[in-house]
């Protein structure tokens, strides 16, 4: 019996490493492009200080993200371990196409549909949960971060730039900014923990418990079996970085670099506070990529204007991805549930 259970456990828990590995590259990109562009790290250093904040996000603030991934959205019964090999292995593929494009993708939409599609399939999901809380939350704080940095940039930022200060060769070499630089990259790279983590350690704690036919788990056993699952995804993070990230390091620092590292900062603080939000108060996963991206369009637009903003950034050619990337995951989640279905492993 134990035999079984382990042989059941272990495919999706490596299937888990590899979608890990591939969210460690998407990840990179939005937590030290800043850092990378501006030169106050080097390349080498990057993946070890991704992976360790990955991982204290994870443990620290990642639970509620996990449960909704893991429970919240299907029936947790429909959660055993060809399902979830099933939905971890349909997320994988979505991200490493676009990996191999160098775009940054949006794990937890990746992820979100590739749950949803047995939950239709099976008609088990949620539907409140979906359209009244993580849909809106996709569209709306991208919106946020476009405002607030739209307006940190118009009447904060731009008064100042005015007066020479954010172009000052003092200023801009000055070890404090250096250091908040690298400070905003490792808050980053800390929510991306708290959130995207649970994209693979959600299902695998769910499937865990069904598997070891534990219900209605006490909250001991649950951030146990919790524990476990970040313990083997949050690792493969930094793997992952130091795979794919060299590529859309240099495809997001370039472009985020039309900024100085003030801008950097700004981008950095508002986009990751509003994912660190997201995981904390209502567990819900969230894009980094897309607040990433509005907050640079808020303080972009701010500084030269719409027409300008996006004559200089390549933000367009990513909506493409972003658009593919989730649906292949839906419809490859779907199709394998069918033929698992059919053929009687589920």
């Amino acid at each position: 019996m134990d035999a079984l259970i382990f042989s059941h456990l272990i495919i999706p828990f490596l299937i888990s490493m590899f979608l890990a590995i591939t969210m460690g590259g998407s990840g990179t990109g939005p937590s030290f492009s800043a850092a990378y562009g501006s030169n106050v790290l080097k390349k080498n250093a990057i993946p070890g200080l991704f992976g360790l904040m990955v991982f204290l996000g994870a443990i620290i603030a990642g639970k509620a993200t996990a449960r909704t991934v893991g429970e919240g959205l299907i029936n947790p019964d429909l959660m055993n371990y060809a399902q979830v090999s099933i939905i971890l292995f349909s997320v994988a593929i979505s991200l490493l196409i676009a990996n191999l494009f160098g775009v940054p993708q949006s794990t937890s939409q990746s992820t979100v549909l590739a749950v949803v599609a047995p939950g239709l399939y099976f008609n088990e999901f949620s539907s409140h949960k979906l359209f009244f809380e993580v849909i809106p939350t996709w569209f709306i704080l991208p919106i946020v971060s476009f405002i607030l940095c739209f307006l940190i940039g118009k009447y904060i930022y731009k008064p100042i730039r005015r007066r020479g200060y954010t172009i000052s060769a003092r200023l801009n070499e000055h070890y404090m900014l250096k250091g908040a630089i690298i400070g905003m990259s490792m808050y980053v790279a800390f929510s991306i923990g708290a959130n995207n983590v649970a994209n693979a350690s959600g299902p695998l704690t769910t499937m865990t418990l069904n598997e070891l036919g534990i219900h209605n788990s006490s909250g001991r056993i649950l951030t146990l079996i919790m524990i476990m699952a970040t313990m083997v995804v949050a690792p493969s993070f930094g793997i992952g970085s130091s795979i794919f990230g060299d590529k859309i390091l240099r495809n997001t620092g370039k472009e985020l670099f039309l900024f100085g590292k003030v801008e950097a900062v700004i981008i950095a603080f508002i986009s990751a506070s509003l994912l660190l939000g997201a995981s904390l108060f209502k567990g819900i996963p969230t894009s980094l990529v897309q607040l990433n991206v509005g907050a640079i369009l808020g303080i972009g637009v701010a500084k030269l204007g719409t027409k300008n903003i996006f004559k200089k950034t390549e933000v367009r050619k990513f909506f493409i991805v972003w658009l593919i990337a989730p649906m292949i995951a839906f419809f490859l989640s779907w199709y394998l549930t069918y033929l698992a279905d059919t053929y009687g492993y589920l």
